[in-house]
């Protein structure tokens, strides 16, 4: 893996905002891989606390909303999948410290609005890289940072939830040999999706294309809020 110093320098930039963001994030010292010590012992010491969770039930397929189906089409290396990739990631110290300081960055960086407020449209699917976005563009960058890093794209799978407002709402799942973990925006916390209060509708499989359905209840026609 590499540092993420080094992907924010590499990454293409558009516009003041982002280059702000993106130096901030830098100089914060975001790394996945030279973690001190002390990161370490306290990674561990979070992850002994993790331990347990369990892998949700997939329960069939489903099938992706229109804003996610536009996204594939200006970027279709978002919705390709890698059958070479391991579908879970060992989760180490080192791991669980990158998840968190990436989710933890990210989340202080971009301003959260909602699709309506930024495109002036219901519901849009793209990079927050003006500084804006809602959750599933904020967590969209969140992977992108993690898969140049080296973390494996299959086992990093964007999901729609029905919130604790009954609203509708994007997280990052991550598929690890530990149980299936969330990271969102409304929270720095990463936790093990039983304990979101959040309800699980469905998810980006792991090997196509097509969605698969977490529960019985309807998808949102909208899948994100702030």
């Amino acid at each position: 893996m590499v540092k993420v110093e080094q992907i924010l320098r590499s990454r293409p930039v558009r516009g003041a905002k982002t280059k702000r963001m993106l130096l901030g994030l830098a100089l914060m010292g975001l790394t996945l891989v030279s973690l001190s010590g002390f990161s370490e012992a306290a990674s561990a010491q979070s992850l002994i606390s993790m331990r347990g969770t369990d892998r949700i039930q997939v329960v069939g397929r489903a099938g992706p909303t229109q804003a996610w189906v536009s996204f594939c089409q200006h970027q279709p290396r978002e919705c390709h999948i890698d059958l070479l990739q391991p579908t879970r990631i060992a989760l180490t110290p080192g791991i669980w410290a990158a998840l968190t300081q990436v989710n933890e960055r990210v989340n202080s960086s971009i301003l959260a609005v909602t699709d309506q407020d930024h495109w002036g449209v219901l519901d849009r699917w793209d990079y927050p890289d003006d500084g804006l976005g809602d959750c599933e563009d904020i967590q969209l960058l969140k992977r992108k940072l993690l898969v140049q890093a080296g973390l494996p794209h299959r086992a990093l799978r964007m999901t729609a939830v029905i919130d604790d407002q009954g609203q509708g709402h994007a997280v990052l799942m991550v598929l690890t040999d530990q149980g299936d973990f969330i990271l969102d925006n409304k929270r720095n916390a990463i936790l093990p999706w039983r304990r979101t209060g959040y309800t699980f509708i469905k998810r980006e499989g792991s090997s196509g294309e097509a969605w698969v359905a977490l529960g019985d209840q309807a998808a949102p026609t909208v899948t994100a809020n702030r």
